[in-house]
């Protein structure tokens, strides 16, 4: 079950880690994670996107971290907005320093890092203002497959 996938205090990691790349951001971030991915991860990604209402925000600042444990996939897709921002390469480059870190078994250290990297890109372009609000659920979501 993907729920059990991480212990309980690497969650609570997961989460803090996403805390604080939003802490200086109007940009959100959420975790996806589920057991399979049938069809191609940008595509099941963008379907998880448009569930969790990520392209919703005032911004289309959103950044998703999808992964599919069992099938070892695993996807990084952002909104329109922080797309628009950011350098060529940067998904690719998080990505890469993700997957050297899986397959280390190091997810928990690979996920958070990776949130980091976002987050560090999401207060670059989209400082945080006196009127934001948290748009999005902090927790990590799991899907049923």
């Amino acid at each position: 079950m993907a729920s059990k996938f991480f212990t309980t205090d690497q969650k609570k990691q997961i989460v803090g880690a996403i805390k604080d790349a939003e802490l200086d951001t109007s940009g959100e971030i959420r975790v996806h994670i589920e057991n399979h991915c049938k069809k191609e991860v940008l595509d099941k990604a963008t379907a998880v996107f448009a569930a969790l209402k990520m392209h919703k925000t005032k911004l289309r600042n959103g950044v998703l971290f999808y992964l599919a444990i069992k099938d070892h996939k695993f996807a990084i897709l952002g909104d329109g907005g922080i797309n628009a921002v950011i350098p060529d390469n940067f998904w690719d480059d998080i990505k890469e320093m993700m997957q050297q870190k899986f397959k280390e078994g190091e997810f928990t250290a690979g996920l958070s890092s990776g949130i980091k990297m976002a987050g560090e890109q999401l207060k670059a372009h989209f400082p945080y203002q006196s009127d934001d609000t948290n748009e999005l659920d902090d927790d990590i979501s799991f899907g049923q497959t």
